[in-house]
């Protein structure tokens, strides 16, 4: 028996993603975990979302397959898009006729669809999972067809008749070294703040920080050590501000060291993206949420509601938030350190650092229990 057909007697997990890194970063942590389980992967994706996945392994060939998006492009292109799923789908399932999956995984993105609808066709198992505390449109669509709905953030409402679990968000290996990462309480000495903007929204937030920052007392703000990300827009403005406050701080577009910087941080000051709170959780850091606005569904107040109903966390919504509200709680929280130690802790029970391994469990499970009908 050759190399390659002694490959085969070993399972096969497709992974569907595509559309953004939110989508392809927990399918690249499962990836990783079934190859070293003993399984063979292979990545269904677009073009798009090819270009997110040089982080994926070696092992994990890449079958790029024709999609689209109702919501991008002009009226032809999104006119042609069924064209374009169709086509992906019969490529898809012409692969799985030569190589059956034992499981099929989508992590939610147009991309995605063409090897669920495949995967559906042949009776292949499946899962979905769903980042966010809102089902994208994909999974909402593919929600009650496959064995099971694995949510990142929990709670997150499914249609009637999926069969939902909580496994938790993916997390970044840097960020797991920090899992347990002692939590110093703020005192009497330095007061480290990170604010973590995302790419999105984050002007906001460099116009509503700062001046938060300058309403502390004195006493406390004197033993600030900020690290902020800021749009290159806003990077001098900001910067400046905090000179001229007297305060020591590091802004930069992007940080490389973002969970070193959270396990330091007495208090983290955030949007709500899936991947920021569950860093936040898994590091166990208190925390102030604001939820992008214009985010879809909303959904980025749904990521946050769990980690706030644990106590880990305070929501700020934007609308009407000034800096004297966020000072408020700046102050409430390093100020009161028994705040601050609860807050920590109940953000720790919230997290999920076994999450990759809960996935990956799921599709052992799945592909041994039979196909749905």
């Amino acid at each position: 028996m050759s190399a390659t057909d002694a490959s085969r007697t070993m399972p096969l997990l497709v992974i569907a993603a595509g559309g953004t890194g939110g989508h392809m970063f927990p399918a690249q942590a499962l990836a990783e975990e079934m190859l070293a389980r003993g399984w063979r992967v292979r990545l269904s994706t677009d073009a798009r979302g090819a270009r997110y996945a040089d982080g994926f392994p070696e092992a994990v060939p890449r079958d790029v397959v024709r999609s689209g998006s109702f919501t991008q492009g002009g009226v032809l292109r999104r006119l042609m898009v069924p064209a374009l799923i169709l086509a992906g789908s019969v490529s898809a399932w012409r692969a799985m006729r030569r190589d059956r999956p034992a499981c099929i995984a989508g992590f939610g993105g147009y991309p995605a669809m063409p090897a669920l609808v495949a995967g559906m066709v042949s009776g292949v198992p499946r899962l979905i999972h769903e980042q966010n505390g809102v089902l994208g449109r994909v999974n909402r669509l593919f929600a009650r067809s496959v064995d099971r709905v694995a949510c990142g953030t929990w709670p997150t409402p499914v249609p009637s008749g999926a069969d939902a679990v909580f496994t938790g968000n993916p997390v970044r290996a840097g960020v797991l070294e920090m899992h347990g990462a002692h939590y110093r309480p703020p005192g009497k000495t330095v007061l480290n703040l990170l604010v973590i903007g995302g790419s999105q929204g984050a002007s906001s937030l460099s116009n509503l920080v700062p001046e938060a920052v300058a309403g502390l007392p004195d006493e406390m703000r004197s033993r600030m050590r900020i690290s902020q990300q800021a749009r290159p827009a806003d990077l001098d403005a900001v910067q400046a501000r905090y000179e001229e406050l007297g305060i020591d701080a590091d802004v930069r577009t992007f940080f490389t060291d973002v969970p070193q910087r959270l396990s330091d941080a007495q208090l983290v000051i955030s949007r709500a993206g899936a991947s920021s709170v569950a860093d936040i959780a898994v590091i166990g850091r208190p925390s102030i949420l604001l939820p992008y606005p214009a985010a879809t569904d909303d959904h980025q107040t749904a990521n946050a509601s769990g980690l706030a109903t644990a106590g880990g966390a305070v929501v700020l919504q934007e609308a009407g938030l000034t800096p004297e509200r966020i000072t408020a709680e700046i102050a409430r929280i390093l100020g009161e350190p028994e705040v601050a130690i609860a807050m920590a802790r109940a953000a720790a029970g919230y997290g999920r650092p076994e999450a990759t391994l809960a996935l990956a469990d799921l599709v052992t499970e799945i592909s041994k229990s039979g196909q749905k009908t």
